[in-house]
């Protein structure tokens, strides 16, 4: 299964950086970027040296493989899963403490993607999690199960255990 990562309002550069070395190791050949995210290349709007600046912190936990995949920014993530929803993609989004019925645990989305090719994995800020106006668009919420008394991973710990889980079921 192809897998493209959405990245919408992650709002640490070390994170993005993170990330992007989680994609490139689970072999994730694009990652678009939306809302705040800090993105690794020139962004419209957005001053020359700014880019710049983002890139070199982007750089530092990403170690190269911000080069290695690809980067894409997308200034509106409403009409690009609109478009896949029209295509009938499925899309999963990283999400916990949400009372939806699409919420199933992580280690039972392998049995909910049986047969999909390509699938979208969604990840949203740090604290607030997924924005609720992409809710429609979204097909499956995997939630990881925590045993500590915290509520949620760290956004780039939590992609790192998704795209290990996911990559178990290809």
């Amino acid at each position: 299964m192809e897998i493209t990562l959405i990245l919408d309002n992650i709002r640490s550069t070390y994170n993005v950086g993170a990330i992007l070395r989680n994609a490139e190791g689970f072999g994730i050949k694009e990652v678009i970027f939306s809302g705040y995210t800090p993105f690794p290349g020139v962004r419209p709007g957005v001053l020359p040296h700014i880019s710049e600046k983002l890139k070199k912190q982007i750089s530092k936990t990403a170690l190269g493989a911000e080069e290695m995949v690809k980067c894409t920014y997308c200034p509106d993530i409403q009409e690009f899963l609109a478009s896949k929803m029209a295509e009938k993609a499925t899309v999963i989004a990283l999400e916990n403490n949400i009372s939806d019925n699409r919420l199933i645990t992580l280690s039972n989305v392998k049995q909910a993607l049986n047969g999909v090719k390509r699938a979208y994995l969604v990840a949203g800020e740090e604290v607030f999690g997924i924005n609720p106006e992409l809710y429609p668009y979204i097909t499956i919420f995997a939630e990881i199960p925590m045993k500590g008394k915290k509520e949620s991973f760290n956004v780039s710990v939590a992609i790192g255990i998704a795209l290990y889980e996911l990559a178990k079921s290809t």
